[in-house]
């Protein structure tokens, strides 16, 4: 078993890792498992050499993520999360594992994706995560979500597809209802003097992979027109929710006692 060899807080460089040929060539079967280290534990993840949509690896990101998450962790308290982009699952075990949140991991449906985070979570001693396969853009699965919190670390990756991400983000925030209704109204929130606060429901992402600033300007501007509000709340890190009156178009779906469902996706 190999020792991971960066450092958590570490950073790629100008130029991005991208798989040359030969290890392109290498079969999605050749894996190695390494040992992390995250905020007061230790993991250990199985990564594979391959995978056409960089889910085989724990990037960087992940890391600098975590560590922010601890240090702010009324933010994640409480929640009913979904992580997008989950890859190995690595964040999400760490959450599950340390703070025992509820979470669900979801990514592009590859069965081995699925596969290799519950053997991740075994490895761990951590109960098989729920996993969705969904692929950004399509119908969602689940009809009626009730993530409260979604998050992603390092997944503006690829420009063509932020159309599609966005499609996601926007349907799993404005179609979101709560498990307890109450919820859209109360103050869940432990509102500690210089702690961050986020809204029901919330997007919280970061990343530490290196774009260009046009290449984020078309995130956050395709954020913006589709009637969501981007707030950055530290370094890298970005709370995406609901303008005020989608908030109010989102309170009002859940109000309703109609048997509609929202759709999401194409």
């Amino acid at each position: 078993m190999d020792i991971a060899l960066f450092s958590p807080s570490s950073l790629f460089s100008e130029e991005d890792d991208i798989p040359t040929h030969e290890e392109k060539a290498e079969t999605q079967e050749s894996y190695v498992e390494r040992r992390h280290h995250f905020p007061g534990t230790e993991l250990i993840i199985r990564e594979f050499s391959f995978h056409q949509l960089n889910a085989n690896l724990l990037w960087p990101g992940t890391f600098a993520f975590a560590e922010w998450l601890v240090q702010h962790r009324s933010c994640i308290e409480g929640r009913h999360a979904i992580e997008l982009g989950s890859g190995t699952g690595a964040l999400a075990i760490f959450l599950q594992k340390t703070y025992n949140l509820d979470i669900t991991t979801s990514d592009y449906g590859d069965q081995q994706i699925e596969d290799n985070i519950a053997h991740n979570c075994r490895a761990n001693e951590v109960p098989v995560i729920p996993h969705i396969q969904h692929t950004w853009g399509n119908k969602f699965p689940n009809s009626d979500p009730d993530w409260d919190l979604i998050i992603a670390s390092d997944i503006l990756l690829y420009v063509k597809q932020y159309a599609n991400l966005i499609q996601t983000i926007s349907f799993l925030l404005k179609c979101y209802k709560p498990r307890d209704r109450k919820a859209v109204s109360a103050s869940p929130i432990n509102e500690n003097a210089g702690d961050v606060v986020l809204p029901w429901p919330a997007f919280l992402m970061s990343w530490r992979r290196r774009i260009g600033k046009e290449d984020e300007l078309l995130f956050f501007n395709g954020c913006e027109n589709a009637g969501l509000e981007v707030q950055h709340i530290g370094s890298r890190v970005y709370c995406i929710k609901l303008k005020g009156n989608e908030k109010s178009r989102n309170q009002n779906l859940i109000k309703e006692t109609s048997s509609q469902a929202c759709l999401g996706g194409k």
